[in-house]
């Protein structure tokens, strides 16, 4: 009896002083958050795998270590220090404080950035997002840098450059507070910032000795690509999906927004190849379905499923010319197409955010300029610019100061031998 009444008595004093739902952990959105974190994680080795197959068969290996030491320390720096920067109490909308270095009070509660999952489940989250950023830049200089200068430029830049944007778009930052843009899993964050970088980085490192040889064959294995294409978009669910921080409708928005760009940008790329080349090649084609993926990136949960199928779309026409028509003109090494199709698709993307935003399937977010709002066109457009011109100025301070300590791109005589036997004395391939 005496556990009858202990229960009555438990049930009205919750009546009497309710606890919000949002103070605790949802098991259902903490389930599917997990699930994201380990699809965003698995798409930095898809990425690997995706540029290996695109360069010399003397590089695959170097290229692959890029990516991988990228996740072994930048997932280090952003518990010391860069979630802080970049999520914790704003100093003056510029940067993030360090309360929380080392992760100190990022427990197992839920905070009010994700109230339904525990706060070090959100952490762990973005900083996969942190680790695919400096990923993606690799692939603009591949196979002419050494490995150590690199680890050490992606950590400079992930505390000057990635820290700060995410702050001023994700954070308490002073983008988010006076033009309040449209980015919802990293048009602007993740690849224009990356995308960018990697343009600055590919102009002041240099051509490639062996890019105007005819024999050199570039591409050493296309189902190595295709296979990390592959990866990437089923990565991308987590990485667009995942960024609702809630398993709901707008999860599901999120998630056939995804599938669906990236289904148009790979026929958008094909039908492009098709009529100019005659021979759409499989490299394009996975291309074009990466392109559709970055572009529906900033608006994947704000946008309609048939919006999305025209973000993607253009965005696979848009990267093509990039990759295929302004490189070669411009004749910059962009060795994989970071900014061709990061660069250049995540731009797309967010000028498409404010075009087709809409409150129809999203209450959260606003409305476009096809939905009566051109105010917000203009906040993403003005947002594009500050994220192009302080990734691109921070990126060639960064590389013009460690350039003056360090030498950061391989020898003639290292590249032509290439860079796994050279930097790592092994190579990807035994041949008899």
């Amino acid at each position: 009896m005496s556990k009858f009444y202990l229960i009555i008595t438990i049930i009205l004093l919750n009546i009497a002083n309710p606890v919000e739902a949002s103070s605790y952990v949802n098991n259902g959105d903490t389930s599917w958050m997990l699930t994201s974190t380990v699809l965003v994680m698995l798409m930095t080795p898809a990425l690997a795998y995706f540029y290996s197959g695109m360069v010399h068969s003397s590089n695959v290996v170097s290229t692959i270590m890029h990516s991988y030491m990228k996740l072994c320390v930048i997932s280090i720096v952003w518990v010391l220090c860069g979630y802080s920067l970049s999520f914790g109490d704003s100093i003056g909308g510029i940067i993030g404080n360090l309360d929380m270095i080392g992760l100190k009070g990022v427990g197992l509660d839920p905070s009010q950035l994700a109230p339904t999952i525990p706060h070090l489940l959100f952490a762990t989250f973005q900083g996969m997002f942190a680790v695919i950023t400096t990923a993606i830049i690799t692939g603009s200089f591949a196979e002419r840098v050494r490995l150590g200068p690199i680890l050490l430029f992606s950590i400079i830049w992930i505390l000057f450059v990635y820290c700060p944007i995410a702050h001023w778009v994700w954070g308490d930052g002073w983008i988010a507070n006076k033009l309040g843009p449209l980015d919802f899993a990293g048009g602007a964050v993740v690849h224009i910032s990356s995308g960018v970088a990697g343009l600055i980085a590919a102009l002041f490192i240099g051509n490639r000795v062996r890019t105007c040889e005819k024999t050199y064959n570039r591409a050493h294995n296309l189902p190595m690509t295709i296979l990390g294409g592959a990866l990437l978009w089923v990565g991308w669910f987590g990485f667009n999906a995942g960024s609702v921080f809630a398993s709901n409708g707008i999860t599901a928005l999120a998630m056939i927004n995804t599938n669906i760009a990236s289904a148009a940008g790979a026929l958008a790329w094909f039908a492009i190849e098709s009529l100019y080349k005659k021979k759409p090649a499989s490299i394009g084609i996975i291309s074009g379905s990466i392109a559709g993926l970055v572009a529906i990136t900033p608006a994947a949960g704000f946008v309609t499923p048939l919006s999305s199928l025209l973000i993607g779309f253009v965005g696979g026409l848009m990267c093509y010319w990039g990759v295929c028509v302004l490189k070669p003109k411009l004749q910059y090494d962009d060795s994989l197409d970071a900014f061709g199709v990061h660069g250049i698709g995540g731009i797309w993307g967010a000028i498409a955010t404010g075009i087709f935003a809409t409150t129809s399937v999203n209450i959260s977010g606003k409305d476009g300029l096809l939905y009566g709002n051109p105010s917000l066109l203009l906040s993403q457009f003005i947002s594009i610019v500050i994220v192009i011109f302080y990734s691109a100025l921070m990126t060639y301070i960064i590389l013009l100061i460690l350039n003056k300590f360090m030498v950061i791109r391989v020898s003639k005589e290292e590249e032509k031998r290439g860079l796994d036997k050279s930097q790592h004395g092994e190579t990807g391939y035994i041949i008899d």
